[in-house]
């Protein structure tokens, strides 16, 4: 069988007989893996902890036929400790994954793996509040995965901005004259943190009061669980204020 090695983040694991545990993981190289981790489940186990969700490791594995056997695992970022230490990091990071899992299906990129990493890392290290650290890395991950929503000029015609319509299933604001009937409609502020989260303007995301945050976090959830086509269930753990519908739209 042939041997490759790889940096991986662990997004989800899944026992497997008494001792054993499968891993999916998206790596730096190969794309989403799922690979098998024998006996990490043993108390003797010499790297089952470096195999738990949230963590970083240089793997050696094997490649087989349906899953591919880890044999060594060397840490690169041990953040799993410092993110479930803290309920609002430890619910973020969940979506995170979930997230990254869903948007990985079809294609893994490098970006992906990257964005991925840094966010686990901001995560642990408290680097930004933790809403904010989650739905920056949401719309960076939507727009490398393609679909890039548009806080300024008009999504449909390409009109300049400012327009405060915003229609998830149009890709973001759009001018007065393309907004669909009772097309909800987001304050200054609210846009300004959005573009601010999509483009790592930190300064300026900091400064954004606690309910314009909430608003914007309402926004990105409906345009993220709109575009995978499918809902998140991790992210009804994540305090989120503002409500969405079924469809995605903010109410």
């Amino acid at each position: 069988m042939p041997v490759y090695r790889d940096e991986c983040v662990i997004l989800r694991t899944h026992k497997l007989g008494e001792a054993d545990r499968i891993l999916t993981m998206l790596s730096r190289s190969h794309g989403k893996i799922r690979a098998v981790a024998k006996g990490v489940r043993r108390t003797a186990s010499k790297f089952g902890a470096r195999l738990e969700p949230f963590m970083v490791a240089d793997l050696q594995l094997y490649e087989g036929r349906s899953l591919d056997i880890v044999t060594q695992a060397e840490s690169l970022g041990s953040y799993g400790a410092d993110i479930v230490s803290d309920y609002g990091s430890y619910t973020a990071a969940n979506v995170m994954v979930e997230t990254a899992d869903k948007l990985t299906d079809a294609e893994a990129g490098l970006q992906q793996y990257l964005l991925l990493v840094g966010a686990l890392r901001a995560l642990a290290r408290r680097e930004h509040d933790s809403q904010l650290t989650l739905d920056s890395y949401l719309l960076r991950a939507l727009s490398i995965a393609g679909w890039a929503p548009s806080f300024g000029d008009c999504a449909v015609t390409g009109a300049p901005g400012p327009h405060a319509a915003f229609v998830v299933q149009l890709g973001g604001v759009v001018a007065d004259a393309a907004a669909p009937p009772g097309a909800p409609r987001l304050d200054p502020e609210t846009l300004r943190l959005l573009a601010a989260l999509l483009t790592g303007d930190w300064p300026t995301a900091e400064a954004a009061g606690e309910s314009t945050r909430n608003q914007a976090s309402g926004v990105v959830a409906a345009y993220t669980q709109w575009h995978l086509e499918r809902g998140l269930r991790s992210l009804q753990h994540v305090d989120r204020t503002i409500a969405t519908t079924r469809r995605g739209e903010v109410l």
